[in-house]
């Protein structure tokens, strides 16, 4: 089903869109057609990100800088987008992560995981949503949770928090907007290595088989499985899917919830020493 030109005419805005798991997206949909924005807070990953990508790809990508925890900042990017046409597609993939013991968290380690994560999202589905449902344009979200939004999670907490919130707006939206030509969904990956990221939640070697012992298919994912069920859901041929979190993680939810929930018994004191300064944005 991966034509070329499965994402044609598709105008899609990443948030997150200049690391990681955005980045891959990004790369994938511009193969298939799509013209594609990226942001983020850091410009010059953005403006790297994107003459890279458009060098690989030869596709259409546009950088613009904006950090989503700020009302203000998403309209007048989404206003400068809508200059050229209305956006089809929104991926709400901008996240925020500590690994931490919650009891050490301060309000602002709370405040900026769950602004980046819930009112980032918030910000950018409302934003789109309102200038779709206002033109009569139909449009899709999609939005990147985590497997343990359901459950919840010990040493991410403001994550858990926030995820599971996005997983409510998404399926409270697909009702609502359904009927009017907006459809969400979001996906639920598990672990996929993305540099740098695993440094920061897997301080020392042996904690990687540990996670991998947890998983039924003995692997973690890759950014190109979760780009290629990206680009189908927010393809024409989901046209059906609408309001569902599909869970992308070899089974390992299905093994015992609770994705960072077992760090207690694996990490010594210095461990949590060595972590406790870094924190994880996009």
């Amino acid at each position: 089903m991966f034509r070329n030109d499965l994402l044609h005419k598709k105008r899609i805005l990443i948030t997150g869109g200049g690391t990681g798991l955005g980045k891959g997206m990004a790369q994938r949909f511009l193969k298939l057609g799509a013209e594609v924005y990226i942001c983020g807070r850091r410009e010059e990953v953005l403006k790297n990100t994107a003459a890279e990508l458009s060098s690989a790809t030869r596709g259409r990508i546009h950088a613009i800088p904006c950090d989503v925890r700020t009302l203000d900042a998403v309209e007048a990017m989404i206003d400068t987008i809508w200059k050229d046409g209305p956006l089809d597609v929104l991926v709400n993939n901008a996240a925020g992560n500590f690994i931490a013991r919650t009891e050490e968290l301060s309000p602002r380690a709370f405040e900026s995981v769950i602004g980046i994560v819930l009112m980032g999202t918030l910000h950018a589905t409302m934003a789109c949503g309102r200038r779709w449902l206002k033109a009569g344009h139909r449009g899709t979200v999609l939005s990147i949770s985590a497997t343990y939004a359901p459950v919840g999670s010990a040493y991410v907490v403001p994550s858990a928090i926030s995820k599971s919130a996005v997983e409510a707006l998404t399926r409270s939206l697909a009702v609502e907007w359904g009927d009017r030509g907006i459809r969400l969904n979001a996906i639920a990956p598990g672990p996929i290595p993305t540099q740098g990221a695993f440094s920061r939640v897997l301080p020392r070697p042996e904690l990687e088989k540990l996670a991998l012992e947890r998983n039924p298919l003995h692997r973690f994912g890759t950014v190109e499985e979760l780009a290629n069920l990206a680009a189908f859901l927010i393809s024409d041929g989901s046209g059906y899917v609408n309001g569902e979190v599909i869970r992308m993680d070899g089974g390992e939810f299905l093994q015992g919830a609770g994705e960072f929930s077992n760090l207690g018994r694996a990490l010594t004191e210095e461990d949590w020493a060595s972590i406790k300064p870094r924190k994880r944005t996009s």
